[in-house]
């Protein structure tokens, strides 16, 4: 028994494992601190709470894109980030219109709407121009080469609409009503959070619905078991393909507008951020799984959100929430060491066997 474990376990395990139980131990000493110390009060937490699920619905519609790519072509599209950006970028031009008309105080949910429909169609026709020229010639191609075609294609993407809108940050107007806040008992909820938390739980809905309950999911499903079997039953497994990653660019472009509602800023490299702790979001949830993607989305919102103030304010770390982003990605490297088939992954690979 013991030559067996010692054959199985590596030196670079066990420092692994280390470096794993010194962190959990941290974070577990800075818990109690943080809560002894009775700083932060049960509104603060409430705060934290709706701000993370806020910033985890935005992850996990852009998580969606990565995990539909995935479940069919079980390819990483990074630049999937460029086609976040994309949508958001372009819609702040008829965001900055709509305002000197006058319309967006008049009628702020049909301003949304409008915002959202243009970001959707131009982060959907991104998404299949990238299937179409960069992804499609290369798909008997050795998974690596993909790989690296997404990243040139990330950087491609991200000058060509640096040269098309410029380098400077451009600034999303929002309605007057949005800075308000409504009262819910002794809390308080800003209209912003209220409309991305909402916003994101009915696109994630209507995506799941698409996947699961109508014939092209049904198509997509078959297609990300065996694309040759599909095809001899009938599949148009280019239509499935093409039509898997314009849902993926209309998901991601949705969560644009809801980012830029929350943080109403947008430039040509905005999408780089979000789009790696969206792939983290992925990874969290069991890349493949639509279930999945939005599990990891608002786990890893909250974690973001109240793991800083949570985990490092008892340690007497100072200004903690800067660390947010490092916290992010320390999951993402833990994740792939103790559990690369994310939190739903695995129940998903027992199924299909």
């Amino acid at each position: 028994m013991l030559r067996k474990w010692r054959q199985r376990v590596t030196v670079t395990d066990l420092v692994v494992w280390g470096i794993g139980l010194i962190i959990g131990i941290g974070v577990i000493y800075g818990t109690i601190e943080t809560l002894r110390s009775e700083k932060y009060t049960l509104e603060n937490w409430f705060d934290l709470m709706i701000r993370g699920l806020a910033q985890g619905g935005v992850y996990a519609l852009i998580a969606m894109g990565y995990t539909l790519v995935y479940g069919v072509l079980k390819m990483i599209n990074f630049a999937h980030s460029e086609v976040f950006m994309s949508g958001p970028f372009t819609a702040v031009f008829l965001a900055q219109y709509l305002d000197s008309i006058g319309l967006m105080d008049q009628s702020p949910i049909l301003y949304v709407l409008l915002l959202g429909i243009l970001s959707m169609v131009v982060s959907s026709g991104i998404a299949i121009i990238l299937e179409r020229v960069a992804y499609r010639p290369l798909r008997g191609a050795p998974r690596l080469i993909p790989l690296i075609t997404a990243i040139g294609a990330s950087f491609f993407l991200q000058y060509t609409f640096r040269g098309f809108y410029g380098s400077g940050v451009q600034a999303y107007p929002l309605p007057e009503v949005f800075s308000q806040s409504i009262p819910i008992g002794n809390f308080r909820i800003f209209v912003t959070q209220i409309i991305v938390i909402a916003g994101a739980l009915i696109m994630m809905m209507i995506l799941y619905g698409i996947v699961q309950y109508t014939k092209i999911g049904k198509a997509m499903r078959a297609v990300s078991e065996d694309k040759e079997i599909s095809a001899l039953m009938g599949i148009d497994v280019d239509r499935v393909i093409v039509f898997t990653f314009m849902l993926g660019g209309a998901s991601a472009g949705a969560a644009g507008i809801l980012y830029a509602i929350i943080f109403p800023v947008v430039n040509f490299f905005m999408g780089f951020i979000p789009g790696l702790k969206a792939f983290t979001a992925a990874v969290l949830g069991g890349i493949g799984s639509v279930p999945g993607a939005f599990l990891g989305g608002v786990l890893l919102g909250l974690i973001e959100s109240i793991g800083p103030n949570l985990f490092l304010d008892g340690l007497g770390i100072p200004a903690p929430y800067q660390l947010k982003d490092a916290i992010a990605f320390a999951i993402l490297v833990f994740i792939l060491i103790f559990r690369p088939t994310g939190i739903l992954g695995e129940r998903m690979t027992q199924a299909k066997a």
